[in-house]
């Protein structure tokens, strides 16, 4: 008997411990007594040959000396290629790596430290590389096989693929790290909206008003962040979120027009600020505070998509005139933009009605 045949034999003795436990391959033996025995361990090889092609799970033997024997399908995929048998040895991958991206020789691979202490090794992790540079990473049962005198016969080893795990593990702590990141913005961006509505409020009554507004401002744009899937938020429900409020049935107070674009987190938060200090601005002082007076919010996406226009302009409203002193609006669109997210930022206090632009630079990828 060759040793190939030699070790399906041993792997069918201790599959159901192995590989499937609780399976009973006897389903799957045909009884013929008057067949020739030869014969019929040839077909019932064929049989469990065939049952191990259909696993979804790589699996391959090897014979003491570590020489792959047998591979199925499953394996062959995981390798991106399929090893000569009897020649390569302890594992069938081009290449080998630990977790953390160390090269793996073969001959210390867990199939080689089962083999060589005749031992089942759990609890390991490796990644294999494809000859196309493709990395797989997987965990890897090796478990020795033994003939009916407890002598050593060789491995056989069940490769699971872990891509889609590692990939859900990654994107878990691209998440914690983008919260973190937040986090700490957030509290910052509350602390300075704090610091400079104090400093520009002559009253408790007017600093708890103009605080509370610029805090339900942030929290609009953070509940739009999160409510999609991707963290991005489409820039004209950012205007609508701070001018819908001041509509007043007239199709021409609020004129909101541009095309569709989303922004990042990282464009959205200080944006969606600027826009509730125009709005605020426009309530209080300019064109939204009096009868008849209208705004036009309009964008555009320019230098072939790497930026985007937003253009505020004030109409019949009161006379304006340059501010005395500069409040937090003001900073914020002059020097937060410019410096958070490098705006080009314009401001005309123009007679007619206030008239400001804003250009955003816009990733790349």
């Amino acid at each position: 008997m060759s040793v190939a045949r030699s070790q399906l034999g041993m792997l069918e003795a201790n599959f159901d411990r192995v590989v499937l436990q609780g399976i009973d391959l006897h389903f799957f033996r045909d009884i013929a007594v008057d067949e020739p025995p030869e014969e019929a361990l040839h077909r019932h090889d064929l049989r469990f040959r065939d049952l191990l092609e259909a696993l979804p799970a790589a699996i391959y033997t090897t014979d003491a000396a570590g020489r792959i024997t047998y591979f199925n399908q499953a394996a062959a995929d995981l390798w991106g290629h399929r090893p000569p048998l009897g020649s390569s040895e302890w594992c069938g991958s081009w290449k080998l790596f630990w977790p953390d991206g160390t090269p793996l020789p073969h001959d210390q691979c867990p199939m080689a430290i089962a083999l060589k202490e005749d031992r089942a090794v759990r609890g390991a992790e490796a990644v294999a590389m494809r000859p196309d540079g493709t990395r797989v990473p997987f965990i890897p049962f090796p478990t020795p096989l033994h003939d009916s005198s407890g002598t050593l016969v060789g491995a056989v080893n069940m490769l699971v693929d872990i891509t889609e795990r590692k990939q859900a593990e990654n994107r878990q702590a691209l998440l914690v790290r983008e919260l973190h990141h937040r986090v700490k913005n957030t509290l910052a961006t509350v602390q300075a909206i704090m610091g400079s509505t104090a400093r520009a409020s002559s009253t408790m009554e007017e600093f708890q008003q103009s605080f509370i507004g610029r805090i339900a401002a942030l929290s609009k744009t953070h509940s739009l962040l999160t409510e999609d899937a991707t963290q991005k938020v489409p820039f004209k429900s950012l205007l609508c979120n701070e001018l819908d409020v001041y509509r007043d049935g007239s199709a021409q107070r609020i004129q909101i027009n541009g095309p569709d674009i989303s922004l990042g987190s990282e464009i959205a938060v200080p944006l969606g600020m600027a826009i509730h200090e125009l709005a605020c601005n426009a309530a209080k002082h300019g064109a939204l505070s009096v009868m008849g007076g209208s705004v036009k919010a309009s964008w555009s996406v320019e230098a072939d998509g790497r930026e985007l226009v937003f253009e505020w302009i004030e109409k019949d409203g009161p006379p304006v005139t340059p501010p005395e002193r500069k409040g937090f609006g003001s900073r914020l669109l002059e020097h937060v933009l410019t410096s958070q997210v490098c705006a080009d930022v314009k401001i005309d206090y123009a007679a007619g009605g206030l008239r400001s632009r804003i250009a955003v630079p816009l990733p790349t990828w």
